[in-house]
């Protein structure tokens, strides 16, 4: 799961820079850039497996960013409308390539959360990193948009439920609803590839 690191307090914590930049100082600006340049380029490269796209989106995203703070409203919600800018743009890509995606059915979606989190994200698994990582991107790649784009804000850049709401301008039981059904799916992953929560915490 997410875990809260010295960059993340400073990002969390950056009111001054922000209204900074909104008033057009190039230097807050950049101080900006530095602070959340990863995190959005690990934001895209989640969501399309690509360097290249990532890159893409990134540069895109800061550039909107250094033309558009001026229009950003509360500072409190420069998170959100940073993320969107990024998930735009992914988007934006994606329908472009035209890419299909199949969904899965569901089950509880208290025990999905549970499961799929404890088979996924547990920092504590002995499982080989590099392969399962290579297989959780592959099933995020099968995801559609609207699934792979809550997974990776919530399970990977930590967002707030309410945060990732105001991101795609939806209810926040809409992203909750998406949250499951695309944990749904990473799970099925797993279990065809043989793969479960006991193996991880052997």
């Amino acid at each position: 799961m997410y875990a809260e690191t010295m960059l993340d307090i400073a990002m969390n914590h950056s009111d001054s820079l922000i209204n900074q930049a909104k008033n057009g100082d190039n230097r807050a600006k950049n101080k900006l850039v530095n602070l959340w340049y990863k995190r959005i380029y690990n934001f895209a490269y989640k969501y399309f497996s690509d360097h290249d796209e990532a890159m893409d989106v990134t540069q895109k995203t800061f550039i909107a960013f250094h033309e558009k703070i001026w229009q950003l409203k509360e500072v409190a919600g420069f998170k959100a409308w940073l993320y969107k800018i990024a998930s735009n743009h992914c988007h934006e890509v994606t329908r472009q390539q035209d890419r299909s995606h199949q969904h899965f059915s569901t089950q509880k979606a208290e025990d999905v959360h549970r499961e799929a989190t404890a088979i996924f994200f547990n920092p504590d698994r002995k499982y080989q990193r590099s392969e399962l990582n290579g297989i959780l991107q592959e099933a995020l790649n099968t995801l559609n948009e609207e699934q792979r784009t809550v997974v990776i804000m919530k399970e990977y850049e930590g967002l707030k439920f309410k945060e990732i709401a105001e991101v795609l301008e939806l209810p926040e039981n809409t992203v909750k609803s998406r949250l499951y059904y695309g944990l749904t799916h990473l799970k099925k992953v797993l279990v065809a590839r043989n793969i479960t929560t006991e193996i991880l915490q052997s």
